[in-house]
């Protein structure tokens, strides 16, 4: 486990999927990451790369060849994963291809994360390098998990998420097996509030495409802290927790979970980054804390 703080935040990150565990406040010493206790959520923020979600037939076709991925990718509990440099304020973890890793993914891929630490505010930055002489196809995302409610004497029930802008858009439903339905399901009608209760996520996750917003919320109605999360890089948002749990998780994503139509051809996935040859992608998301 890896530690660096500041003046208002302190932030643990584990090596292995270089996974966030803690957010802590110094002027509270609130924690605000969930605890992952395995009897309910086993995770605190897993790193998602190079697929979000479930395959058709948990596989990918590509040139002809059949390649079998685990679902969110198979960076999200990586041993392999190791610290490449640290700062006062600042942790990059590292991960690279391998003989290993071109079985279940045959691009030549160097992936970084980097959690920098400015003031109340934490970035997530992914930078991603092409090492190939081919077009390199990946999703990547952040399915960070909070505690939900932050203080005693609360409910899930007192909290609600603000997004930045009233939105008027579906959510696509996740189906059984992990995959998203064809047609979308009304959900917003021009509100910029989803109200918090038990039971919103019996269903399964909330999936959204290009909304209106970049920036989402956290709030109580009984206490002032606030919890933003902005993902200005990154089109899609899931919304996640186990029914009646204790904590709330706010995906930012670049791609999706195979539809349920998909025909596995990996060219074809939605969602993907298509990268060239010896060039480097980026994309940071962000969490501040008010308080």
């Amino acid at each position: 486990m890896q530690t660096i703080k500041n003046n208002f935040l302190q932030i643990s990150v584990k090596e292995t999927g270089a996974e966030l565990c803690s957010i802590k406040s110094i002027k509270s010493n609130k924690e605000y990451v969930w605890d992952g206790n395995p009897d309910v959520w086993a995770a605190h923020a897993p790193n998602l790369f190079p697929i979000i979600g479930c395959l058709k037939g948990d596989g990918f076709l590509h040139r002809g060849q059949e390649y079998n991925c685990p679902k969110h990718g198979f960076f999200r509990k990586n041993n392999n994963v190791a610290l490449v440099e640290k700062t006062a304020d600042s942790l990059a973890f590292g991960l690279k291809y391998s003989k290993e890793s071109l079985k279940i993914y045959p691009f030549k891929f160097e992936i970084t994360i980097s959690y920098i630490l400015e003031e109340n505010k934490l970035l997530v930055e992914h930078k991603v390098v092409n090492h190939g002489d081919e077009e390199m196809l990946f999703s990547q995302g952040g399915h960070p998990g909070f505690r939900c409610p932050v203080n005693e004497g609360e409910s899930y029930d007192d909290y609600y998420l603000e997004f930045e802008k009233p939105e008027t858009g579906p959510t696509w439903r996740v189906l059984k097996n992990g995959l998203i339905d064809k047609e979308p399901i009304p959900f917003f009608d021009n509100t910029a509030i989803l109200n918090l209760h038990p039971h919103l996520f019996d269903d399964d996750a909330l999936v959204f495409k290009n909304l209106n917003s970049s920036r989402v919320s956290l709030k109580s109605n009984k206490s002032q802290q606030v919890l933003t999360m902005s993902f200005e890089d990154f089109p899609n948002l899931g919304i996640w927790a186990k029914p009646n749990a204790n904590f709330i998780c706010i995906e930012p994503w670049i791609g999706i979970a195979d539809s349920v139509d998909s025909d596995r051809n990996f060219e074809t996935k939605e969602g993907l980054i298509k990268l060239p040859a010896n060039e480097q992608f980026s994309a940071t998301y962000s969490i501040t804390i008010e308080e």
